[in-house]
């Protein structure tokens, strides 16, 4: 009962605080550009602008319901957190950090299938989403799918070159993929 009256104060604050904002593309554009520079020093805040980006669904109340996913995330609460970024995808579904999130979750609850489902809904509302990229590589190693796990991160790793772990990934992978030792 409570989490139907969650959403549907979320239903009604959405079409009381909806904005027309809209991830600015070619702001974006020019922070990928950036961030693909093989010598960038200062890639972190390339990457926190571009998450910010990510991080705006164009509504107060959709906005919200991310933050209070994460917050669950950030206490240890994945349930809550599957809870609260099942609310924000049901309302605002083209909101691909939505998805995101709720794979990020999923996965934490140890639940591959439904996160791996997530993330294809994600990277096909945006395609440059390194972190889902380097997530579903992540799940495709554990799941001993080497060479799909090789695609995911070197897909991730062309648009993110400076993203941690992703290099190390890709190296060791190669190297599992080819028969040698490392």
């Amino acid at each position: 009962m409570k989490f139907s009256i969650l959403i549907l104060n979320c239903v009604v604050a959405a079409f009381l605080f909806a904005t027309s904002a809209v991830a600015d593309e070619d702001a974006l554009d020019k922070l990928f550009d950036r961030l693909a520079q093989p010598e960038l020093q200062d890639w972190e805040l390339v990457e926190r602008a571009i998450w910010r980006e990510w991080s705006d669904s164009g509504s107060k109340s959709m906005n919200f319901l991310l933050q209070r996913g994460r917050q669950a995330m950030s206490n240890g609460d994945t349930k809550k957190a599957i809870d609260h970024f099942t609310a924000l995808t049901d309302h605002a579904p083209d909101f691909a950090e939505g998805w995101n999130m709720r794979a990020t979750a999923y996965f934490g609850e140890g639940l591959y299938g439904l996160s791996i489902a997530d993330i294809g809904t994600t990277l096909s509302l945006n395609p440059r989403h390194f972190g889902a990229l380097q997530g579903l590589g992540r799940m495709l190693e554990e799941l001993d799918q080497k060479t799909d796990a090789l695609k995911a991160y070197k897909a991730a790793y062309a648009i993110h070159p400076h993203r941690p772990g992703l290099k190390e990934g890709i190296e060791r992978l190669e190297a599992e993929v080819s028969g040698q030792d490392i």
